[in-house]
């Protein structure tokens, strides 16, 4: 492919590719409606891709243009509904489905958690045996808060309606109903307490198609400090990226998504660490086999 991308000012990574030359579409979903603590998130898409404008297109890692070599694609921010959470999902997911059909690699910003939702639902209906990896502080279990079922903090449980099997790392925040559902369901070895895990484990549980969902309040909050509930323990970033490393290279990464940023004012930090995080992942997506020279 020629590089021909068009330099824009809300694009991924600074450039533009026309969707028919497009692999990847990113999804910017600045929602965060049924928030509990620090509202916010809902700039948080806007704040990443501009930090994305001074992550370089070169990765070492991989020695190649990532960019480049995929052409990405960034559409406009999605319209939320800010009175339901419910109906918010179904737009993403009508969204994610549309770029799916043009068999595109979707990328969802968020917002909020709930978001990622509309995506898995989106994508388990191509993929009969999706799987999910999730990197969160929160187990986001809960059946129902605070009046819906499509609270931030019911994602994982809305998740699992449409996949079997998801794997959840770096928790380290539950409620007593939680541990309850975890228990009644047994779902205790998909739960992966705080910074101690073991990755070929992790990679064993999924199945051969995956969906990776990372809050970023996952890692710890000496890495990324701009989300709204920071838990200390959390994933530092090498660990991040050796999992997400193996994930790439034993199993196919269908899409992903980064959400809860929430832009903390006079720093970049915690946007920039996004941005760059969202470009590893997508290089080791489609060209894990080259990863391993030097992170």
């Amino acid at each position: 492919m020629v590089f021909t991308h068009i330099r824009a000012p809300y694009a991924f990574m600074g450039y533009q590719c026309p969707m028919e030359e497009s692999r990847v579409a990113v999804l910017p979903v600045p929602y965060d409606g049924t928030t509990s603590f620090m509202a916010g998130t809902r700039y948080g898409p806007h704040a990443i891709i501009t930090a994305s404008r001074q992550v370089e297109f070169y990765d070492r890692e991989l020695d190649l243009d990532v960019a480049e070599k995929l052409g990405i694609h960034t559409l406009a921010e999605m319209e939320p509904d800010m009175g339901s959470a419910e109906q918010t999902i179904r737009r993403v997911e009508e969204m994610a489905d549309g770029v799916i059909k043009k068999g595109k690699f979707p990328i969802l910003f968020g917002g909020e958690h709930s978001v990622s939702v509309g995506v898995v639902s989106a994508l388990a209906k191509r993929h009969g045996e999706l799987s999910v990896l999730q990197i969160d502080a929160h187990a986001d279990l809960r059946d129902e808060y605070e009046g819906t079922r499509f609270n931030h903090a019911c994602a994982m449980r809305r998740i699992r309606d449409h996949v079997k099997i998801a794997s959840q790392v770096g928790i380290r925040s539950v409620c007593r109903e939680e541990v309850d559902y975890i228990q009644k369901a047994k779902l205790g070895e998909y739960i992966h307490w705080g910074a101690d895990f073991d990755a070929e484990k992790i990679v064993s549980q999924l199945t051969d198609a995956v969906y990776v969902s990372i809050d970023l309040d996952g890692f710890d909050p000496s890495d990324c400090p701009g989300v709204g509930t920071p838990e200390p323990g959390g994933v530092k970033w090498a660990q991040a990226l050796e999992l997400l490393r193996s994930v790439a290279r034993e199993k196919k990464i269908v899409g992903f998504d980064i959400v809860e940023l929430l832009p903390i004012p006079g720093s970049v930090q915690s946007e920039f660490f996004a941005a760059k995080l969202a470009y590893k992942l997508l290089g080791y997506s489609f060209y894990a086999g080259k990863a391993g020279k030097s992170v």
